[in-house]
């Protein structure tokens, strides 16, 4: 398929730049795959579009302050770098800016947030071919404890607020349900549980059971080659546990419905499902690509978000749209135009899209 099939126009206002006040106050886009009909409503209607003996299938990952400032040794040069993932105790891959000339040695001070040097120092150890610099970071205090005093929240590129409160987006920037750290973007999808909904969907049987993946910025990165089936896919680590495969199992075998909230517990799930729609307890590393055609073997609802014009995840969704064919992405793009003209907010901190049936 063409990339530019993904495209749509957005209106900068609709870009959610704040969570709500309320995050089970947003409102809700139900798309009926076979009916092809589109219904808005609130959030809190989801309960009435889910079934006692379903079951929702969530990405327990926390989102760690994963940006910290800091200058180069010697020539003093100023650096930002992102922490994407972790290689080893005390090792991270790293994303630098600028870049260009880091080489393995560099040492770079860490900032703290006020822009004050601090007595943590990073080296640089290897460079990658897709530009990460692998760094070594001090052994002690551990990482997260070092982030949680002077790491900033990475905050989607898109968002553009100013001043940006980095700590009070630490805590609204997570689900109510994140334990793991990990991640340097949030799941989304998530962000409009709270625990009282949470408990309205248990109290009516519903079921509820927790995945990991942590987020990496390839989340957003934009689909740039012309055939969407040249775009090289970022790849992230996930865990599925022994009692999260019994849920999903039990689940799928009763008749009840998966519901993956959210397209990185739809990743984990369709990366672990085997051709008798089975999961098996895992931990692993998923680079699947899903766009149209593509049959799903576990899920049978998602929730999401509004998502970027030719991302993966738009592709994912409009593949869930029609699973085997192509059709889903006419259906996705009425519903994304029907959004807009209804004054949906977008991305992140946006509203929601329920596609089932």
């Amino acid at each position: 398929m063409r990339t530019a099939d993904f495209d749509y126009d957005l209106p900068a206002e609709l870009i959610a730049q704040h969570p709500a006040e309320r995050r089970d106050a947003s409102r809700l886009l139900i798309v009926e795959r076979l009916a092809k009909r589109l219904a808005h409503c609130q959030f809190t209607d989801l309960l009435g579009c889910i079934e006692p003996g379903d079951l929702l299938v969530v990405n327990n990952s926390r989102v760690i302050p994963a940006r910290v400032r800091g200058q180069k040794e010697g020539d003093g040069a100023r650096v930002e770098i992102l922490l994407t993932e972790q290689q080893a105790p005390g090792q991270w891959w790293c994303m630098l800016r600028p870049g260009k000339r880091i080489h393995n040695g560099t040492q770079i001070q860490l900032h703290d947030l006020d822009g004050n040097p601090t007595d943590y120092w990073v080296t640089a150890i290897e460079k990658n071919e897709t530009g990460k610099y692998l760094l070594q970071l001090p052994d002690s205090p551990d990482v997260f404890r070092i982030l949680s005093e002077i790491g900033e929240t990475p905050l989607p590129p898109y968002i553009e607020r100013k001043p940006v409160d980095t700590l009070a987006d630490r805590e609204r920037y997570q689900t109510v349900y994140a334990k793991q750290e990990g991640s340097v973007a949030a799941p989304t999808a998530g962000l409009h549980f709270t625990g009282p909904f949470l408990d309205e969907l248990n109290a009516k049987g519903i079921g509820l059971a927790e995945v990991t993946l942590h987020v990496g910025p390839g989340t957003f990165q934009p689909v740039e080659c012309d055939v969407v089936e040249d775009h090289p896919m970022h790849e992230e680590w996930f865990e599925i546990s022994a009692q999260a495969a019994q849920a999903i199992n039990e689940t799928k075998r009763n008749g009840g419905r998966i519901i993956a909230v959210g397209t990185t517990s739809m990743r984990v799930l369709e990366s672990a499902g085997d051709a008798k729609s089975n999961i098996a307890p895992q931990q692993n590393r998923t680079d699947i690509f899903i766009y149209p055609p593509h049959d799903f073997r576990i899920v049978d609802a998602l929730l999401t978000n509004f998502h970027l014009p030719k991302s993966t995840l738009l592709m994912l969704v409009s593949a869930f749209a029609a699973p085997g064919g192509e059709a889903g992405r006419e259906l996705v793009m009425k519903a994304y135009a029907e959004a807009v003209e209804q004054r949906y907010r977008f991305f992140s901190y946006g509203d929601a899209m329920f596609l089932h049936r």
